[in-house]
């Protein structure tokens, strides 16, 4: 088997938003290639259960990391897609979109305008 490439685990991330399927990290790297993070149109119809979900994963990320750049890792690339280009933005120029070193940060005054729960102390999921 292959050598898979190195990836920064994000200890203290929840893997996901119990009760539901969807995870905010992933377990190990993809031997088939590092999914790309792209920017994911958010649409009117979405569920409030997804909606929840971009609060809670913005939520951990601001406690864990605030305005700080922070490396991609074991981050999902689908979850990280919907906020992408607005919320949680390139920390550095060139930006490698297939890249688990690559670095992100929040765009605190979007994500504030956006997410307002995802700053509170405590977010009731």
């Amino acid at each position: 088997m292959a050598k898979l490439p190195d990836m920064t685990k994000h200890r203290g991330m929840p893997s996901g938003l119990p009760g539901t399927g969807f995870q905010f990290t992933i377990r190990r790297a993809n031997p088939r290639g590092v999914t790309a993070i792209f920017n994911r149109r958010r649409m009117a119809d979405r569920t409030s259960t997804e909606k929840l979900a971009d609060t809670a994963f913005l939520h951990a990320l601001w406690h864990l990391y605030g305005d700080e750049p922070f490396e991609r890792g074991n981050l999902d690339a689908g979850r990280i897609s919907w906020l992408f280009g607005r919320e949680i933005v390139p920390a550095e120029q060139p930006f490698d979109p297939q890249s688990y070193q690559a670095l992100l940060r929040i765009d605190e005054h979007v994500a504030r305008a956006s997410f307002p729960a995802a700053f509170e102390d405590v977010l009731e999921v």
